[in-house]
């Protein structure tokens, strides 16, 4: 009898780029981790903890993992603490920034309760929306300097 193959577990749904791009950081709380760090400065697991959508620490040690193993971040002990880490942006991770801009820009215009943002957020949101392309590379060029290694 000869055996039926079976899909792996890992397999995509389809190998569509968008659909392969979400497998990745297509879901609530890996965008919203990704936010944190790319514009909170968050790097530690506890710091990450505190955002207002209240991540469970669960989903957020899933997420976290989930993405160190897709490349996008880097996870490094904490010098200053042998059980904790610090989380960091790789090139893969920063050059996601502009999609997190233009998800933002696209609530803050189609999605009411977003006015309910906090002035200054608001103000800084949108600085680099109108920014365009240059204001992404520069807060791009600032995430390199603080999570990528010395060149």
């Amino acid at each position: 009898m000869q055996a039926v193959p079976t899909m792996r577990s890992d397999a995509p749904r389809s190998y569509c780029p968008i659909n392969l791009s979400l497998e990745i950081f297509g879901d609530a709380w890996t965008l919203l981790v990704l936010r944190d760090m790319m514009f909170g400065g968050k790097r530690r697991f506890r710091e990450l903890m505190q955002s207002d959508e209240r991540i469970s620490s669960n989903i957020l040690a899933d997420r976290l993992a989930r993405l160190v193993e897709q490349g996008v971040l880097t996870r490094s002990d904490d010098p200053t603490h042998k059980q904790k880490a610090i989380y960091s942006l790789t090139e893969k991770g920063i050059a996601l920034l502009p999609i997190v801009v233009q998800i933002g820009a696209w609530g803050s215009r189609w999605v009411p309760a977003a006015k309910k943002l906090d002035p200054v957020a608001r103000r800084y949101l949108r600085e680099i929306q109108e920014g365009g392309p240059r204001a992404w590379e520069k807060r791009m060029a600032e995430l390199r300097a603080q999570h990528l290694p010395a060149r």
